[in-house]
């Protein structure tokens, strides 16, 4: 005699919502007794569902994404007397902080046809545990588990054992890797993270050498720099603006200034056409979360610049872009480069910065690859305008050219929407009376 049982979510502590991870089971399978049918994880846990009977698979009511309680209907089986159900296990937890959670008890399945009159066989005892493997061979790890790891550069599969039920790798085993290979002096295998050391060479045979100690302010950056580069897919797209007009404009507005008066730059009018862009493509003037699943829209514009001191490079940020005028950013930019230069910048100037933007104009180049300054998404290379012949239809011209280089993080900012960015900064630039639309 056959019946149909029903699979539905145990109790698992007062959690309103549960997302579906991974379904493992479809219809027709043919499932076990505490086989797993799908993986569900809270915003601190990570759960097996076990199936509670014997047989096949009838019908699958959830699918990855879907979010789910206790007593939300997973799948029916069909199963015989032999195969009858048992008492739900209860979940087994993945992951926890510390003390890994207990769910007290399952209810028992629900079943749809009448129970036959027999006496219900005595429940399966539960099997050993045994270490759950991927097809790799590897010990399972949570999705939250593996973000964390690859926020901090490691490769979860070289984490061969974890300490959590079944095995599962726990956040804790992440970090004591990472402990591990820093006691050993070795890199962390991971995204990246895992390219070997370059190896210490002695050069006294080839000659005369000098040590000179970095900076904190460069041994600062380049931890920084280093970072980012390993953890963000960065993308970098090249552009040429046509700043001929707008040349002619800021040397006109120059030659009205008196003696003494600071110079407007043309870095002043490219912060106003980044501002602009950047309040029609709000991606740009955002953070990704830490999690990864949310993006920080800002309403505010502050932009970044930065500045090349003896000590290294500092980033002075402009407040308010939106708000004030170019005579007042020029203003703005010259004490603060000034301060920078001298050493006197506080922290709270370089902090806030939506945007960055690195010019190397004054010293020369045709294009680089700037990297982001994170939390930021994207940052702004500039390089030194010339002069180029450009076909108009019917003849060529001089126009004077700026090449943009913009780099940004492909999380966050996909390629057709960076190109749309750049049209509309080169827009801006090209003819700088957009700027009072």
């Amino acid at each position: 005699m056959t019946q149909l049982c029903e699979i539905r979510v145990p109790d698992v502590g007062n959690v309103a919502e549960i997302d579906v991870v991974e379904v493992l089971i479809k219809v027709g399978d043919t499932v076990e007794i505490e086989q797993t049918v799908a993986t569900l994880e809270t915003d601190k846990a990570s759960m097996d569902l076990p199936s509670s009977a014997n047989g096949s698979v009838q019908e699958v009511f959830i699918k990855p994404g879907d979010k789910v309680s206790e007593g939300t209907l997973i799948a029916t089986v069909l199963v015989s007397d032999a195969g009858s159900a048992p008492a739900a296990p209860a979940p087994v937890v993945a992951e926890a902080p510390k003390v890994e959670p207990v769910v007290e008890k399952a209810p028992e399945p629900v079943v749809s046809a009448p129970a036959p009159s027999a006496p219900t066989p005595a429940p399966v005892a539960a099997p050993a545990v045994i270490i759950e493997t991927t097809s790799t061979g590897k010990a399972h790890a949570s999705p939250s588990t593996r973000l964390f790891a690859r926020e901090l550069g490691v490769d979860v599969s070289k984490i061969t054992l974890g300490t959590g039920r079944k095995g599962r790798i726990l956040k804790d085993d992440v970090k004591s890797y990472v402990k591990k290979a820093l006691t050993e002096g070795g890199a962390v295998a991971g995204t990246g993270a895992g390219i070997p050391s370059i190896p210490a060479v002695d050069f006294s045979p080839f000659g005369e050498t000098e040590l000179l100690k970095l900076s904190k302010i460069k041994r600062l950056t380049g931890q920084n720099l280093s970072r980012v580069w390993l953890n963000l897919p960065l993308v970098t797209y090249h552009e040429e603006a046509d700043i001929t007009e707008m040349e002619a404009f800021r040397n006109s507005l120059n030659a009205e200034k008196v003696k003494g008066e600071v110079k407007i730059t043309g870095l002043i009018f490219i912060v106003k056409a980044l501002v602009a862009a950047m309040q029609q493509f709000p991606n740009f003037n955002s953070s990704l979360s830490p999690d990864g699943e949310s993006l920080i829209l800002k309403k505010y514009y502050n932009i970044g610049i930065a500045v090349d001191t003896p000590n290294g490079l500092v980033v002075p940020v402009l407040r308010n872009v939106n708000t004030k005028s170019i005579n007042e950013l020029t203003l703005e930019l010259a004490e603060k480069s000034e301060k920078a230069r001298l050493g006197k910048l506080m922290p709270a100037d370089m902090q806030g910065g939506c945007m960055t933007i690195s010019s190397l104009g004054g010293i020369g180049g045709t294009a680089f690859t700037p990297i982001v300054n994170a939390p930021e998404v994207a940052i702004l290379g500039v390089t030194r305008a010339k002069m180029q012949p450009v076909w108009n239809g019917k003849e060529f011209i001089p126009r004077l050219m700026l090449p943009l280089d913009l780099t940004y993080d492909h999380r966050v900012i996909d390629g057709a929407e960076g190109a749309r960015f750049m049209a509309t900064v080169k827009q801006y630039l090209g003819d700088i009376r957009r700027l009072l639309l």
